[in-house]
């Protein structure tokens, strides 16, 4: 817990530059995201920005930062999840084979492949919370058993195609009007949320920012909803996937910020023991977090599955690593206690950004895990800076 300084002068300097709820970190990655674009943009002589490519690209990042949902929060709480990669494969593997093979209705498909998430993220955090085996050996096991498995039930084999209403979650889009409607309730939900966190603010005697800066922030907000509709709308509209990761953020990002169970959340991840003497539950609230981390894992499963109309092997290879990459890029700590949910998915922004451009530039494969690697490795020495000053 920080203790308030009790110099006057300081004190306003804060309420000046950090009471405004400015996410530095955030903000930050949001400008390397649109740096990354400029950059690509200038070099694929504006391939990269059409809104074709655009759409391709939100749809690429959907998976990624599913996943990047479920580990910031087992990285918030001081924990590491290894095996979300091959629970990705797993489960969509799973949803592929009871729908191709055994002609089971796409969306019986789909749920049970989620309840199967559930149940294996119960068994890691059963392992984790319960038998205090370090959740890097228990996921690190898992990563290579669930791998094992799916090579096992699927022999090999690539499955495919999948049923139309299986397809459906991945590859549909919102119609035009559709789109802008969701626009203008963004809008209106901006506007609310702004107000709303001044009034509240007001309630408990807080430091409340200009209300100048705040109608800037709700223009900026709402002006980049309009142009995100828009350049969707001019391709073939929004995608159901990246409706979907929306809805998972804005949700997952309420939860931790606005329920009492996310901030036990960062309790635990801030001080383990300080939160045990605080009468917080730290082995059912561990549970919890590896079980919604497994059904967010089956979640990305069942829309890449359904996005590439194929489920194989090979699916997940990696994705661990994008979605701890994506966390840390995002602005969680390794250690613990510090992370957002939107903070995790511009990190998966970024992440399929660079995956993107690249391949638009031809270059080779192996630059991609070079480059990535880097920027974790800087986001991560970043972080390590931070706390030591």
């Amino acid at each position: 817990m920080m203790v308030k300084p009790k110099d006057n002068e300081y004190k306003q300097y804060v309420s000046k530059l950090g009471i405004l709820n400015i996410n530095m970190k955030l903000y930050t990655m949001l400008i390397a995201l649109i740096a990354i674009w400029a950059i690509f943009s200038i070099a694929t002589d504006g391939n990269f920005i059409t809104p074709r490519n655009i759409s391709n690209l939100l749809r690429q990042a959907t998976s990624t930062g599913i996943l990047a949902i479920g580990m910031v929060f087992v990285i918030i709480a001081g924990q590491i999840d290894l095996s979300v990669g091959s629970l990705l494969g797993l489960t969509g593997g799973i949803a592929a084979i009871l729908n191709v093979w055994y002609h089971v209705n796409g969306i019986v498909s789909i749920l049970v492949a989620l309840a199967i998430g559930v149940i294996i993220g119960l068994w890691n955090g059963w392992w984790v919370a319960y038998r205090n085996v370090p959740a890097f050996i228990v996921t690190l096991a898992g990563m290579l058993v669930f791998r094992g498995i799916l090579i096992g039930i699927s022999k090999g084999y690539t499955i495919a195609p999948l049923s139309s209403d299986f397809q459906f979650i991945g590859q549909a889009y919102l119609t035009q009007n559709s789109g802008y409607l969701l626009g203008i309730i963004a809008a209106f939900l901006i506007v609310y949320l702004v107000l709303n966190s001044r009034k509240t603010k007001a309630k408990y005697n807080l430091d409340i920012p200009p209300l100048g800066i705040d109608i800037l922030k709700m223009t900026f907000l709402i002006i980049l909803v309009g142009l995100f509709v828009f350049i969707l709308n001019l391709y073939q509209g929004v995608p159901l996937s990246v409706l979907i990761l929306l809805i998972l953020a804005l949700i997952f990002s309420y939860i931790s910020s606005k329920t009492v169970f996310g901030r036990r959340v960062y309790a635990i991840g801030g001080s383990v023991e300080a939160a045990k003497l605080s009468g917080i539950d730290v082995k059912k609230i561990t549970l919890i977090l590896f079980a919604i981390n497994g059904l967010l894992a089956a979640f990305a499963g069942i829309l890449l599955t359904s996005t590439l109309n194929a489920a194989s092997v090979s699916a997940g290879q990696n994705a661990e690593l994008d979605a701890i990459a994506a966390s840390v890029i995002g602005g969680a700590s390794l250690s613990g206690g510090v992370g957002t949910v939107f903070g995790a998915v511009i990190g998966a922004l970024v992440m399929a950004s660079i995956d993107n451009g690249m391949s638009m530039l031809n270059s080779p494969p192996f630059w991609q895990f070079v480059v990535k690697g880097l920027i974790l490795l800087i986001a991560v020495w970043i972080d390590v800076v931070s706390k030591n000053k």
